[in-house]
This record gives structure tokens, sequence and C-alpha cells, in this order.
């Protein structure tokens, strides 16, 4: 059942009702649900203390206050921006309306006792005009990945978080703390959100290392890649130079800095994983979004009905194709002609079918892929 059309409430009965199944496999329940293993006991643990009544979302608050003024209002307002201060009016009173506090005022007014407070500078709003978004209609169409640059420790250590976003919902897939920037690390990272998580349709990424290889001037592929296609994910690259095309990840990228890692100290490396979990659990479960009318994430995310396999299907291509092996040196023969494919595809077989308006000219495919058109017609180089 589509996330969307069901309750928080609901969600968390669901996932109690599974929890105590059984055999459950609390790790993967969490990673399916988007939530953290922490997050996940408590709410097994007040499920079983309490009945259902102990999933209700906990407020700071009591919901009858009568004696109750204007300047606790505002101390509401306060406390609620302390604890989240990258978030403006519209999000705080989203946030404290859904936990219970009452007779919230209008956005403009949460604005307004910020500003008057100093706690906004005069630039603020600049940042946040508003401005036309794409999003894919449904989600695990298109999921966005990438790297938040590098965060140093103490110890000399650096961290590498690597993000993967879901386009249509905004719902933080994957937020991992990676001492790396490595092929092998990005896979064994998504072979287990593919595991929680299932497969997406397609996979948008930039053109640099792990997944892109733009070395000698021109783009080549890479294993990560093969293997993504070896799954049935579409991959994608965004612009050279244009960051733009990755906008949703970047915003998130911003977002993280923003309310995580410039305002939080890392001594060690263990600090990391455990504050990218919380954050993570916040942004997807409570944080109100802009894009998604000030509802979170999780409102608008299920997994995928992909499962993951974990041994990769066959290579297998249509009758009216003619396959060949790629060679050691990332070459293919065709009608006494050698061409190069590339090295991530050395020993494994490629389809050509011919145009069918032109002869002399064939489409290379791997899996279901284009990844080269090769013209008989002009000379070998």
């Amino acid at each position: 059942m589509p996330w969307q059309e069901v309750s928080m409430m609901t969600l968390k009965e669901e996932f109690v009702g599974k929890a105590q199944a059984a055999g459950a496999n609390m790790s993967a329940l969490c990673r399916a649900y988007g939530i953290s293993r922490k997050t996940g006991y408590k709410w097994l643990k007040r499920y079983e203390g309490q009945g259902p009544a102990g999933l209700v979302e906990q407020s700071r608050r009591p919901l009858h206050s009568p004696g109750r003024t204007r300047q606790a209002v505002e101390q509401w307002v306060l406390e609620a921006r302390a604890a989240h201060p990258a978030w403006g009016g519209r999000k705080l009173k989203r946030w404290l309306t859904d936990r219970g506090y009452p007779d919230i005022p209008a956005e403009s007014t949460i604005t307004e006792i910020l500003r008057r407070h100093g706690q906004l500078d005069a630039g603020e709003s600049q940042k946040h005009r508003a401005h036309t978004r794409f999003e894919m209609p449904e989600a695990n169409q298109l999921w966005q990945m990438d790297f938040k640059g590098y965060l140093s420790l103490p110890d000399g250590k650096r961290c590498y978080p690597l993000t993967i976003t879901d386009d249509h919902s905004r719902f933080l897939v994957a937020l991992r703390a990676c001492p790396n920037e490595s092929q092998a690390l990005v896979r064994q990272q998504l072979t287990a959100t593919f595991e929680g998580f299932g497969l997406p349709q397609r996979m948008l990424m930039d053109n640099g290392n792990p997944w892109g290889d733009l070395s000698n001037g021109r783009r080549a592929f890479t294993q990560l890649e093969v293997w993504l296609m070896r799954l049935g994910i579409r991959v994608s690259h965004g612009r050279a130079y244009h960051p733009e095309t990755q906008g949703k990840v970047e915003r998130l990228h911003r977002t993280l800095k923003a309310e995580l890692l410039s305002c939080t100290p890392f001594w060690t490396w263990d600090d990391l994983q455990p504050a990218f979990d919380a954050w993570r659990d916040l942004y997807n479960l409570q944080r109100p979004h802009e894009a998604l009318h000030l509802a979170p994430p999780v409102t608008g995310y299920h997994p995928s009905p992909r499962p993951f396999p974990h041994a990769l299907p066959p290579i297998t291509y249509p009758a009216d194709m003619l396959v060949r092996k790629v060679d050691s040196a990332a070459h293919l023969w065709l009608h006494n002609r050698r061409f190069k494919v590339g090295k991530a595809f050395s020993g494994l077989p490629v389809g050509l079918r011919p145009d069918p308006f032109t002869d002399g000219v064939f489409h290379v495919f791997f899996c279901d892929t284009l990844i080269r058109t090769l013209d008989l017609r002009q000379p070998v180089p």
C-alpha cells in the first residue's frame, strides 16, 4: 500500500505488527520503513507498555493549558527554532502544529517573532524564493546519488557522506558515513540500500568518480554502472559542470550542512553514523518540506516492489540481435573490423542491432542500455 494513503499512526502500527512477528529482522524492517533501529525499538517498547496509545506522537507541552499567554507561545516558537535553527516560519508552524501545540499563530507571525528576537537576518527571505520544480510522478522512478564533499575529524580522518534521495518524495533513502569514495564501498552501500528499499527504475549521478569516468576527455562507463545495468537500473548522468541537473540532491546537501554538519561537533568516527541516522529520521519523518506542501517526505514514499536479487540475472538478448563478446582489451569484432567498447565491459556479451534506416550502422546494447553506435562506413581510426 502506498505510504501516502495512510497516516503516520497506521504506519507505526503496521511496523509494530511486523516487528512482533516470529523471526522478524529488525534491521531490515527499520531500513524498509526509513527509520533508525533506535526509533524502531522505541516504538515497539511504547506499544508493548501502553498499546496503541503509546504510538501517539509525544508532545513536550500539554495540549490544554488555560494559563498560557502570548509569552508562552513565543517561548514555544523560540524553543523550536533553537532545536531547528535552519527552519523558518512555515516549517516551524507545521512542526509545532503536528506535535500538538495549541493555538500556534500564522507563519508570518512566527517569522516576526524570530525577527524580533534576532533570529533572522535582513536577507533571509531572499534565500527562499519560489522556483519552478520538476519531479517524477511516482516514488522510485528516479533516485539521485552523490557524495557531500568531505568532513574532517580532529584525528585527521575524513568522512565522505553518501546521500541517496528519491526524486518524487525527497525521501532520504540513505545517508551513510563513508571513509572513502571507492566504487567497492559505494556498491556495498547500494547493496544494503537495495535490500531495504528495493530497486529504483533509474539513478542519476554526476560525471565524477566513482560512478563517472571523464579521464580521457570523453565519458567512459564504469564497472559500477555495469553492475547497475545488470540489475535492470537505467543509469544517467548530469551535464558536466551543471550541478543544477541534480538540483534535489544539491538542495539536500545544503540542508544537511545547515542543519547538521555545520552545527554538530564530531570528535570521533563513532559519532558520525548515529548522528546521521537521527537527522535522517528527523528529515524523513518530521521535517516539513517546502516542495511537499510542508508534509514530511515519508508521506510520499513507499519501498520499491522490485526486490534486490542476490544473484545477478543472466545477460540475454533478443533473437534479432547479433551477440559479440568484448575481449580483454575492451574491443569487439564485427565484419572483420575491431571496435573499442570500453574496459568496463571486458569479458561480457553485448548485443548489436542494425539501424533500420541506414546500412552499415549498428547500435550496441549492454542488457537494455544503448552504449555505443558503430558505423562501418567510416574508416578505422
